[in-house]
């Protein structure tokens, strides 16, 4: 199975500039703390929990976009590099299915599952 690089690079670009706008529209969507609710019977304390709520929802959105982006665009750099293809770990190549299907992959198979491996047998941070 041949890799049509070209493509892969013009998914790459295309998502990046959907998730570039998707968290710009997220910021300018923010809505104003001096914009309250009424009406609550439980009053102000059920009314910032509820913002909170939001608000670690939010962040939580906002890193997951921040995330993909510095994947993708680790991956572009790696175009410009004429890296791209190759594991970031073995120096192997990628599968290309693996490319196709997740054009930002930076490690082969082989290398993912060691990291998911070592990432399960760590003791999880108090």
């Amino acid at each position: 199975m041949s890799i049509n690089f070209k493509a892969l690079r013009s998914r790459l670009e295309s998502e990046l500039k959907r998730l570039t706008e998707e968290l710009e529209q997220m910021k300018t969507s923010v809505r104003p703390s001096d914009e309250r609710r009424e009406g609550s019977p439980f009053g102000k304390r059920e009314e910032e929990a509820s913002e909170s709520f939001e608000l670690e929802k939010r962040l939580a959105l906002e890193k997951r976009i921040r995330d993909q982006m510095a994947e993708i665009e680790h991956a572009l750099q790696k175009f410009e590099q004429n890296t791209y293809g190759r594991c970031d770990s073995c120096g192997q190549p990628i599968d290309p299915a693996r490319l196709e299907a997740l054009p930002q992959a930076n490690l082969c198979l082989n290398c993912k599952a060691q990291q998911a491996k070592d990432a399960k047998g760590k003791p999880s941070p108090v």
